[in-house]
């Protein structure tokens, strides 16, 4: 450290050298040695219909997994890893604790065999079956991906924070206000540069084993989700979204729990309104989500989160809400686990109820609120007959309570 006439610099003295890699190097070391240690812990190989996977060197684990509980499979080569041209397959099973099984550091070559070979098995085909081939649906450019984040009104509102507390520091010289231009730029690299990244690149594609997905900029994903584990879906359209005719697709996913649900919830970022219909009629076939009637919601009702209405068809149920932000929420009946109903002591007082279509655990969530009373029984009673009409028609033994 040398003091100067403008100020204080920093001396990069051989002292200063040695003490900087005496505190790097054992980190490095230790880094190094926890991934080497990670890497030569696991084995795992396909026996028969089961994956059967170990941990450990001192104390062996051992796993078998029958390949019947695989519900989704991601191919995940993060920033480090594609420098050495290494990939992770990430595999998602039902149920458990341990719901998810990384295999980590494979070649990128042997990364993409096992996935494919997983997904053959798992379907019931042979290991070596090749894999199948995919029909290219939509690629979202990257200028519209960043103009879909900038144009939110959240996102407006921050920027104009943002700009107006850099004017105020230029202008008075106030230190203080940086306690407000931190957390605002923080918050706009949140919702701007965070979702960039990540969903740079983002491609669809449909194929025999189910919806692709391919995305990422410095960790790129390759995921697949298997026909039937997308449970609902919900297309967004935020205000300002609607007059550029844009949407995003959100949908829950089988298989998938707590961060990784949140992280897997994207089925599409930002497309045409069309685009995003048709993508909902791959994942429900037979689908017309714009043909389906929807009855309006009680005139009673008093709720900020005004209801458009609700209708269903012989495939799906669907429920339109949402000021500023329109969403609409779609479930095919073979998928609902449940159908209740629900009154809030406000809608006591109106003679109003809600009913919900329940789907597995995830973002999406199918209610009908503030019908009248009957009404909201008659839809119980109907969406309950057609559940258990889909589920016999697929052959799905599932029992689901009302």
């Amino acid at each position: 450290m040398t003091q100067t006439d403008h100020g204080i610099t920093l001396a990069l003295t051989p002292e200063v050298i040695f003490r900087f890699l005496i505190v790097t190097l054992p980190m490095g070391l230790i880094a190094v040695g926890t991934g080497l240690w990670t890497w030569l812990a696991l084995r795992f190989r396909i026996d028969n219909d089961d994956l059967v996977v170990e941990t450990g060197l001192l104390r062996k684990n051992k796993r078998r997994i029958p390949l019947s509980r695989i519900q989704a499979i991601d191919l995940v080569r993060p920033l480090v890893t594609r420098m050495f041209a290494l990939a992770e397959v990430r595999v998602e099973l039902a149920g458990g604790e341990q719901s998810e099984i990384a295999l980590r550091y494979l070649g990128r070559h042997s990364a993409q065999q096992l996935r494919a070979e997983l997904l053959a098995r798992a379907a019931g085909l042979p290991g070596h079956t090749p894999e199948a081939p995919e029909r290219h649906l939509w690629r979202v450019p990257f200028g519209t991906l960043f103009a879909s984040l900038i144009v939110k009104l959240p996102v407006l509102g921050t920027g104009l924070l943002f700009l107006g507390s850099l004017v105020f520091l230029v202008a008075y010289a106030e230190g203080g206000i940086l306690a407000v231009t931190i957390p605002v730029l923080l918050g706009l690299i949140r919702a701007v540069i965070a979702p960039l990244v990540m969903y740079a690149n983002f491609t669809v594609a449909m194929s025999p084993d189910g919806i692709r997905l391919r995305y990422g900029l410095l960790e790129t994903r390759m995921q697949t989700l298997p026909p039937g584990r997308v449970q609902a879906v919900s297309i967004v359209e935020p205000a300002i979204w609607r007059s550029f005719g844009w949407a995003r697709v959100e949908v829950t996913v089988a298989g998938y729990a707590g961060e990784r649900q949140a992280l897997s919830s994207t089925l599409l970022p930002v497309a045409p309104r069309h685009v995003a219909m048709h993508l909902v009629s791959q994942v429900f076939p037979g689908t017309h989500v714009d043909g389906v009637p929807l009855v309006p919601a009680s005139s009673k009702a008093v709720a900020v989160d005004r209801a458009d209405g609700a209708g269903t068809d012989d495939v799906v149920f669907v429920a339109r809400h949402g000021w500023p932000c329109r969403r609409t929420d779609v479930i095919a009946h073979a998928r609902a686990q449940s159908v209740r109903l629900t009154v809030n002591p406000l809608q006591r007082l109106l003679g109003l109820a809600t009913v919900h279509v329940d789907a597995p655990p995830g973002p999406v969530q199918v209610t009908a609120t503030d019908r009248d009373l009957g009404e909201a029984r008659a839809i119980v009673d109907s969406a309950a007959r057609r559940a258990r009409a889909a589920r016999r028609a697929t052959g799905d033994p599932t029992r689901w309570a009302r």
